[in-house]
């Protein structure tokens, strides 16, 4: 999508694809058994997506593709760190509460993006110097719940480990790290794209 992907087909194409990765999530997760084939098609259609929204980014703002991936796995590390040495966990109604606003925050994206295409912009996922406080809000939110699922996730896959799990619940692993790496990563853009004009 970087490379191939004419400039008039970018927009069209991280709209849709974001539409269709929202909904692979959604199918991908709710199923009790592992999808490989899903896992690899959310990565698809990741990927192209990401492409596509990573290019209009750098075209607005050169250099901020770097700084975002760098951000990503900086903050992924501390995280890890954090989980490691820190003992840092979340648990109990701690976990419930933060899958309730993960939710709570991706039903309120769909939402907003239904209303950009009505022509109301609630300011929820505004980029550039002129993002306004609830743009400013929900991305500060947005990479505190990343933080906390990336926290799950490890501990999920140690707990799997530990446990003999089976080797196909690998996979649930992979796909929860790259979700949440994907949405820290389109986050880390968003704020980067705040502090420039």
């Amino acid at each position: 999508t970087w490379l191939l992907l004419p400039i008039s087909l970018l927009y069209p194409d991280a709209i849709i694809g974001s539409l269709v990765a929202f909904v692979t999530v959604w199918i991908v997760s709710m199923r009790k058994e592992v999808s490989v084939p899903g896992v690899f098609a959310y990565a698809v259609v990741e990927g192209l997506m990401l492409g596509a929204w990573s290019k209009i980014f750098e075209y607005m703002y050169p250099g901020i593709v770097v700084q975002a991936v760098i951000g990503t796995f900086v903050a992924a590390f501390v995280v890890l760190g954090a989980y490691k040495f820190l003992g840092a966990r979340v648990r109990g109604r701690l976990a419930q509460i933060v899958v309730v606003s993960i939710i709570a925050y991706a039903v309120m994206s769909l939402l907003n993006l239904i209303l950009i295409f009505a022509g109301v912009n609630l300011g929820w996922a505004t980029i550039g110097a002129n993002a306004g406080p609830l743009s400013w809000l929900s991305a500060g939110l947005g990479v505190v719940l990343a933080a906390a699922s990336l926290l799950m996730d490890f501990e999920a896959i140690e707990v799997g480990v530990r446990g003999g799990a089976p080797e196909s619940e690998s996979w649930r692993g992979a796909f929860g790290l790259l979700v949440t790496m994907v949405w820290l990563y389109t986050t880390l853009l968003r704020i980067l794209s705040f502090f420039r004009n």
